[in-house]
């Protein structure tokens, strides 16, 4: 058993992170819980209700609500990029993972994990 004084992992072995990187790290989850949400109102409610019952009005406000959304996610995905020098395909896939629903939230939770712990 460990005491708070003595941790299990010694902080020499985690990554310490600017105070900038973690700024572009809170920015990102936010927005990647965010754009998560809206991706599934846009295709749970707003399709639904626009393919199926024939009114288009949730779509015209969500569609766009989520595209400019989109664009602010893509943003701070770059931004982290930059900050932590990932290479262009991890960069290409974690901007890619808002257009999938379900996929931001499990990519948010894997660059979380990758950078914080």
């Amino acid at each position: 058993m460990t005491s708070p004084a003595d941790p299990a992992t010694p902080a020499a072995t985690q990554p310490q992170l600017s105070a900038a990187t973690r700024g572009a790290l809170t920015r990102y989850r936010v927005i990647a819980y965010v754009v998560g949400v809206m991706l599934l109102v846009l295709v749970l409610v707003a399709m639904p209700f626009k393919y199926f019952g024939d009114n288009p009005a949730v779509m015209n406000v969500v569609g766009p609500m989520h595209g400019f959304l989109y664009v602010v996610y893509l943003l701070a995905s770059f931004d982290l990029a930059r900050r932590v020098r990932w290479p262009l395909t991890r960069l290409v896939l974690v901007a890619l993972a808002g257009t999938i629903p379900f996929l931001s939230f499990y990519a948010e939770r894997k660059v979380h994990h990758d950078l914080a712990h």
